[in-house]
C-alpha cells in the first residue's frame, strides 16, 4: 500500500447523505474529512483497469511539514488547576494537564448515579484534588507520534500535540429566477450547501493499494459539482516519528490474545456497530458483556448507491449514448465516528478466535454484498492500547 497526498483545487462539497431536496429554507450541511469510500472512488478513476482486490486507508490529514494527523481520542479530558484569579464556574478551552475518563462504577463519588440498566455506565473524569477541575477536551487532532504514545498508556501530552480543524467552512447559496422575472421561484427557488476549504499547507492523505495509479502527480475529481484535486505520491521516511512511517508502526501492532485488565480499543475510520438487525450504535451488541465503557461523539450518517444499471442506446445520427436503466439508493448508516474509545474489562475472552469482530468495527453478519467492501477499504478500524 503506497501513500498518496490530495490536494484541492478549489473548495471540496461533501453533502451529508441526509436526503435532500431543495425548498424554502432548505439547507444541506457539509461532511469533513469526506468517508473513506468516496476518496477511494476518485482515486480509482485515475487507474486503466478495475481491481479485482483493491485496498485503502484514511482519509487523514497532513500538514507542511509532513506531520500526520490523526483524530483525537474522545476519552481524554483537560485538567487545570484552580487559582486565585479564576470566576467562578468558569470553564476554558486550556489546560495543564490530561487525564482519560473513567467508568462511573470505578468511582464512589459517582454511586447515586441513575443510568439505564441496559447502557453501559457512563464515562466521566476520574478523582481530582480540590485545586483542579476539569476544563474541557483537547483539540479534535492529534499528532501520530502522540497517539502512538496514548496506546502505551501516556497521558502526558504538550498542547502542540494537538489542532483545530484546519479548514474553514464556505456556505454555497444556489438560487433559482422564475423565467421572465427577476424573483426567485416560489417553489425549490433557493437553498445552500456547505462547501470546506482546507487552510494553506494542509492536504488529505491516505493509503491506498491499487495498480495502475500514476507515479507523477495527476488530477481526479473529488466530491460534488465537479471539483478537482491534486493527487501525489509519497514516500515514507523511515523513522519518522511525526509522519507516515509512525502510522505503519501502528498499522503493525497485534491484537492480544485475550482481554486483560486496562485493555482498550481506539477507533481510526469510522466503523458500523450493529446492536440490533439493521440498526446500528457506537458499540455493537457482541461487546456488551465484556465492556466497561464507551465514549465516542455524534454519529456519522452515510448511505450511498446501491443499484445503477445503463445500457448503450444508438440515436438517430448514429452516436451511441449511455441510457440510465434503473436506479436505486441503500438504506442510510449511522457510523461510529473515528476517535471513539472502547474500554474491555478482564473476562477471558479468546480475542483471537474473534479476529474479523475485534479488529475491524463491522457487523458480525458477513452475508451483506458490502460487507468484504468495507473490510477491504478498512471501515471501523481498531488500534489497541493499554492504560
Amino acid at each position: 500500500m503506497d501513500w498518496y497526498k490530495i490536494d484541492p483545487l478549489d473548495v471540496l462539497l461533501f453533502r451529508e447523505a441526509k436526503p435532500f431536496s431543495p425548498g424554502e429554507g432548505a439547507r444541506a450541511k457539509g461532511q469533513f474529512p469526506p468517508m473513506p469510500s468516496v476518496v477511494f472512488q476518485a482515486l480509482r478513476t485515475a487507474t486503466p483497469t478495475a481491481q479485482p482486490h483493491p485496498e485503502f486507508l484514511g482519509v487523514f490529514l497532513l500538514d507542511g511539514d509532513n506531520t500526520l494527523w490523526l483524530p483525537t481520542p474522545k476519552d481524554l479530558i483537560g485538567v487545570k488547576r484552580r487559582t486565585k484569579d479564576d470566576l467562578p464556574n468558569e470553564r476554558t478551552e486550556s489546560w495543564r494537564r490530561l487525564t482519560r475518563l473513567v467508568p462511573c462504577e470505578t468511582l464512589e463519588s459517582w454511586e447515586s448515579v441513575c443510568y439505564s440498566q441496559e447502557s453501559l455506565p457512563p464515562m466521566v473524569p476520574p478523582s481530582l484534588n480540590g485545586e483542579e477541575y476539569v476544563s474541557g477536551s483537547p483539540k479534535p487532532w492529534m499528532k501520530a507520534s502522540a497517539l502512538s504514545a496514548y496506546l502505551c498508556g501516556n497521558s502526558h501530552f504538550a498542547a502542540d500535540n494537538f489542532t483545530d480543524n484546519p479548514w474553514d467552512i464556505q456556505v454555497l447559496p444556489h438560487t433559482h429566477i422564475e423565467d421572465g422575472t427577476r424573483q426567485v421561484q416560489d417553489e425549490e427557488g433557493f437553498f445552500t450547501e456547505v462547501a470546506t476549504r482546507l487552510k494553506p499547507g494542509w492536504s488529505l492523505v491516505a493509503r491506498v493499494q491499487l495498480l495502475g495509479l500514476p507515479d507523477e502527480p495527476f488530477v481526479v475529481r473529488l466530491g460534488g459539482e465537479g471539483h478537482r484535486a491534486i493527487v501525489s505520491k509519497l514516500k515514507a521516511t523511515k523513522n519518522d516519528t511525526d509522519g507516515l512511517d509512525c502510522l505503519n508502526l501502528l498499522w503493525k501492532q497485534a491484537l492480544p490474545d485475550v482481554l486483560e485488565p486496562g485493555l482498550f480499543a481506539y477507533l481510526l475510520t469510522p466503523g458500523l456497530a450493529e446492536t440490533a438487525e439493521q440498526v446500528y450504535g457506537l458499540y455493537p451488541q457482541a461487546w456488551r458483556d465484556c465492556l466497561l465503557g464507551c465514549v465516542g461523539d455524534r454519529q456519522l450518517w452515510w448511505g450511498g448507491v446501491a443499484k445503477k444499471n445503463r445500457r448503450k442506446v444508438r440515436t438517430k445520427n448514429g452516436l451511441e449514448e449511455l441510457e440510465e436503466k434503473s436506479f436505486a439508493l441503500q438504506p442510510q448508516y449511522a457510523f461510529a465516528p473515528p476517535g471513539t474509545v472502547y474500554l474491555f474489562n478482564s473476562k477471558s475472552i479468546q480475542l483471537t478466535r474473534l479476529q474479523s469482530t475485534f479488529r475491524h468495527l463491522l457487523p458480525i453478519t458477513q452475508d451483506k454484498p458490502w460487507w468484504e467492501t468495507f473490510r477491504k477499504l478498512n471501515y471501523g478500524k481498531l488500534l489497541w492500547g493499554r492504560r
